[in-house]
């Protein structure tokens, strides 16, 4: 098949032969993924653009139906040449993995529970990239939706920010605390920018901005600003000697901010 993408040559290497529909899927969808199209086989077709329809919806329209020749083609390229035939003539790619389903039987409950276990098994190691990691997380999450599993966004971001390692603790802990709701792909973006952070090792908070769901790092002049101006310790009210001998005495020192060195 064409190298449109580096990651086709796992289709390649693993076309569908009518045994090996779960494997093969599976690669489909991280090829998918990646090309950010897998969304067609889960979303129905959008309405035909009227005369009338607004720029956003015939760049909507437009779109849907690119992704979905280019899905088509990943489809029919890793399959043999007889269920090639058996598909070529479907309209969709959501039609022409339902077709599959149906004739490989992976709508079984078994099929689910599998691809459920990976999902709530697989963490990301310590070191390993979240460039690969989070793609392969969001691929078993598309094939659960295709196999009448789907999950709200929010449980589905809750999914992987739990697989995530102690290093991102941090992160997890600010996203948390601002209430964010964010799509798959921007937590990604996410997690790029916050992993650069972590080995850069800027010794710095990392801060999420709620409004742009971004992350943000403070400085040490923000850290200053940030120091706690409680109320003042109150005088010892022991005896004058007392006083005096300790204003005599050398203060101690009060030690620096963990994050600025103040």
């Amino acid at each position: 098949m064409p190298n449109l993408n580096p990651l086709s040559r796992i289709l390649d290497d693993n076309k569908l032969n009518g045994q090996n529909f779960i494997d093969w899927k599976r690669n489909l969808l991280i090829v998918l993924t990646a090309e950010k199209i897998a969304y067609v086989l889960t979303k129905d077709e959008p309405k035909l653009a009227l005369s009338d329809a607004t720029e956003e919806e015939n760049v909507s329209y437009d779109k849907w139906h690119e992704d979905d020749e280019l899905a088509k083609c990943y489809i029919l390229a890793s399959m043999t040449n007889m269920l090639q035939k058996q598909c070529e003539n479907l309209v969709n790619a959501k039609d022409m993995i339902t077709s599959l389903q149906e004739m490989f039987g992976e709508h079984s409950k078994s099929a689910r529970q599998q691809i459920m276990k990976l999902l709530m098994t697989t963490k990301l190691v310590e070191g390993a990239s979240v460039r690969d990691y989070v793609p392969n997380m969001m691929s078993y999450i598309y094939e659960l939706e295709s196999l009448g599993a789907g999950m709200d966004d929010k449980t589905k971001v809750g999914v992987i920010l739990a697989s995530l390692p102690e290093s991102f603790n941090q992160f997890v802990l600010n996203y948390n605390m601002n209430k964010m709701d964010v799509t798959l792909p921007e937590l990604l973006n996410m997690l790029q920018s916050a992993e650069e952070l972590i080995k850069n090792e800027k010794g710095f908070p990392m801060m999420l901005d709620r409004e742009k769901s971004s992350l943000m790092v403070m400085d040490k002049s923000t850290c200053s600003e940030l120091k706690p101006k409680g109320k003042k310790f109150k005088k010892n009210k022991g005896s004058q000697s007392s006083r005096d001998d300790i204003s005599g005495k050398e203060k101690k020192d009060k030690g620096n901010c963990f994050h600025c060195g103040k």
